[in-house]
């Protein structure tokens, strides 16, 4: 009896404090990430992008981009971009150096193009990851846009 009584207690534990997701666990639904196409569309400001943070936690954040035409290039001192193309195309030119580069922020550089850089084309599904002191830059043909999730994690 006291057997019974000690399993029962135990059950009805589990399903009196159930356990929460444990803290820095984010989920975004495919559907979620395919939705901001439509919702930053239009956001676009005057260098033809809208982006949106999604949080953080620790040494990474969270955000989505929209371009609807080229992008600055970009050079993080201290950050890597992992970034997931959900919707369009584009061409990542990264590496070379930044054509009359300007600190914005500590650690932080933009320019208006890259010299010597490589070139890929990304689209849907496609994976890139930059390392930290690395130029790149999203290029963004006329008429066409690109959505992308980016992780940014903190060397």
């Amino acid at each position: 009896m006291k057997t019974k009584l000690i399993v029962a207690a135990l059950l009805f534990a589990g399903f009196a404090l159930p356990a929460g997701d444990p803290p820095g666990f984010l989920m975004w639904k495919s559907a979620e990430l395919k939705a901001f196409t439509k919702s930053l569309a239009p956001k676009v400001d005057a260098l033809k992008v809208a982006t949106q943070q999604l949080g953080g936690f620790g040494n990474y954040s969270f955000m989505v981009a929209h371009r609807e035409g080229s992008g600055q290039a970009e050079y993080h001192a201290t950050q890597a971009d992992v970034m997931v193309i959900e919707s369009g195309a584009g061409t990542l030119v990264y590496g070379g150096s930044m054509v009359d580069g300007k600190t914005t922020a500590p650690n932080e550089i933009r320019a208006a193009s890259i010299s010597g850089g490589m070139e890929k084309t990304v689209g849907p599904g496609d994976i890139i990851t930059v390392p930290p002191k690395t130029a790149h830059q999203m290029k963004v043909a006329a008429g066409k846009e690109i959505t992308y999730f980016v992780v940014k994690v903190t060397q």
